[in-house]
């Protein structure tokens, strides 16, 4: 078990969270009743957005340059998200 002052030893010694190794999109399988009428969706996914695996804002973040930040939506690299949404319906 960590100690509260080893914990903010490791939260001080890394600001920049969120990690980049860890994916932003989650899978689930939806749960099936037994008597479910729908043919059963084997595989659902959501993106979960990079905020939530910052605990604070860090100082001193690095910023996107003016036109790169209106391309990108977000002023800090470090909350960009490049999510893609899937096409519905097979087109």
């Amino acid at each position: 078990m960590v100690s509260n002052l080893q914990a903010s030893n490791l939260q001080a010694s890394n600001p920049q969270a969120p990690n980049p190794q860890v994916s932003q999109e989650r899978f689930y399988t939806p749960y099936r009743g037994p008597f479910d009428p729908c043919p059963p969706i084997p595989c659902k996914s959501y993106v979960v957005p990079p905020h939530l695996f910052l605990g604070f804002q860090p100082p001193n973040l690095p910023q996107f340059s003016l036109p790169e930040a209106l391309r990108f939506g977000t002023l800090w690299p470090a909350l960009f998200s490049p999510y893609s949404p899937q096409i519905r319906g097979g087109n």
